[in-house]
C-alpha cells in the first residue's frame, strides 16, 4: 500500500512538473544565468510548485490526524511562503518584502504552534532556553527557510536532499505515532521523487523559489508539528538539515566577518566551490544525500537511545564537514 501510494505521488509530481515546464517556457518564466549560477543556458523555473501542491494537498486530506488550529496555520502559512516564492519566480520582488512576510509567518506560527522551549543536546543533557526559546525559533523558522533558498543552486540538491530528509522525517513520525508530520514527509518524499526526474542532471527545469522556500519552512515547523509527541524537536530537526545548515550558516557568518554584502551573488558555498573544482553536479548532490540520510540515521538512532549516536552526532559530523570544508579550500588555491 507504501509503495503505491508513493508511486502515484511520484507519477502526478512527474506529469505536473511537466505541465509547469511548458507552461514557463511559454511564459518565459526562466532562469537566466548570472554569476552566481552554475548553468550557462536559460532553463525554465517554478517546477518545484508539484512538491507544494501534492504536499499542501495532503496536509488538507490529514488535517484530521491533527489539532484543526495547527493543521490550519501551517497550510495557511505554507500557502503564503509558497505564491511569495512564485511571485519571485515570475517577477522578481525586494528582498525587503520577502523577509517582511516571511517575519510575519515565523511570528504566526510561533503564535499557534508554539516555540523550542528546550533543546537536548547529545553528551551534554538538556538546556533549558526559557523565553530565548521564542528568539531561537524566530530566527530558526527565518533562517531556514532562506538557507533552503540559498542552497537550490545545483541540479538535484535540493530536491535530493528534501527526499532523503523527508525519508528521515516518515520514520521518525511513524515512530512518535504523529500521522500529520508522517503524511507531509511522504507527500515531500513522493512528489520530490517525481520532480528530480526532471531536475536531475541535466535539468529541464529548476525547483524555484515557490518550493525552496516552502520546503525550508516546512523543514523549520516540522518540529513544531512534533514536539508534543515526544524526542527533542530542535536537534532532530537541525540534525535533518545539518548540511544546508553548515552549508549556508558558516558562509553566511565567513560573509559577516568579511563585511561582504551578504544579500550579493557569490559563489562561495561549499557545493560551489566543489563546481568550481570540476566535479558535477550529480556527484555533488549524491554527496549532499548521502550525509542527509547518515545524519537521518544517526538521528533516529539517538530517539532509541542507540549509545553510538551521540559521539557520532556531536564529533563525527561537524568533523566530517571540516575536512570537507578544508577540502573545498584547497580546490580554490589551485
Amino acid at each position: 500500500m507504501a509503495l503505491l501510494t508513493l508511486q502515484i505521488f511520484a507519477t502526478f509530481s512527474f506529469l505536473f512538473v511537466v505541465f509547469i515546464r511548458h507552461y514557463a517556457e511559454k511564459k518565459q518564466i526562466l532562469d537566466h544565468p548570472n554569476e552566481r549560477s552554475s548553468h550557462v543556458m536559460p532553463t525554465p523555473r517554478g517546477g518545484g510548485l508539484a512538491i507544494v501542491v501534492l504536499v499542501i494537498g495532503t496536509a488538507f486530506l490529514s488535517r484530521n490526524e491533527t489539532d484543526m488550529n495547527q493543521a490550519a496555520v501551517y497550510i495557511g502559512c505554507g500557502i503564503v511562503i509558497a505564491f511569495l516564492g512564485w511571485r519571485d519566480d515570475v517577477s522578481s520582488l525586494s528582498p525587503k518584502i520577502r523577509f517582511i512576510v516571511q517575519g510575519l509567518v515565523a511570528a504566526i506560527s510561533i503564535y499557534v504552534l508554539g516555540y523550542f522551549k528546550s533543546v537536548t543536546i547529545p553528551l551534554f543533557g538538556e538546556l533549558q532556553l526559557g523565553v530565548v526559546g521564542i528568539i531561537i525559533t524566530f530566527l530558526w523558522i527565518l533562517g531556514l527557510t532562506n538557507a533552503y533558498n540559498f542552497m537550490d543552486g545545483i541540479d538535484g540538491i535540493a530536491g535530493g536532499v528534501a527526499l532523503a530528509g523527508a525519508c528521515s522525517w516518515v520514520f521518525l513520525a511513524d515512530n512518535m505515532g504523529n500521522n500529520f508530520v508522517f503524511w507531509i514527509s511522504f507527500a515531500i518524499v513522493g512528489s520530490s521523487l517525481g520532480f528530480l526526474f526532471h531536475n536531475w542532471s541535466p535539468a529541464k527545469i529548476f525547483m524555484g523559489d515557490v518550493a525552496s522556500t516552502f520546503l525550508g519552512y516546512t523543514f523549520a515547523v516540522l518540529p513544531l508539528l512534533s514536539a508534543d509527541e515526544g524526542g527533542d524537536a530542535l536537534m532532530l530537526g537541525t540534525l535533518i538539515m545539518w548540511t544546508f545548515i553548515m552549508d549556508a550558516g558558516i558562509t553566511f557568518i565567513r560573509r559577516v566577518i568579511k563585511r561582504e554584502n551578504v544579500f550579493a551573488a557569490h559563489r562561495t558555498h561549499v557545493y560551489q566551490r566543489l563546481v568550481a573544482g570540476g566535479y558535477k553536479h550529480a556527484t555533488i548532490s549524491l554527496l549532499y544525500i548521502f550525509l542527509t540520510l547518515l545524519a537521518g540515521l544517526l538521528s533516529y538512532a539517538w530517539s532509541w537511545g542507540q549509545a553510538y549516536a551521540p559521539p557520532l552526532i556531536i564529533i563525527g559530523l561537524p568533523l566530517i564537514w571540516i575536512l570537507l570544508y578544508r577540502y573545498t579550500n584547497s580546490l580554490t588555491k589551485k
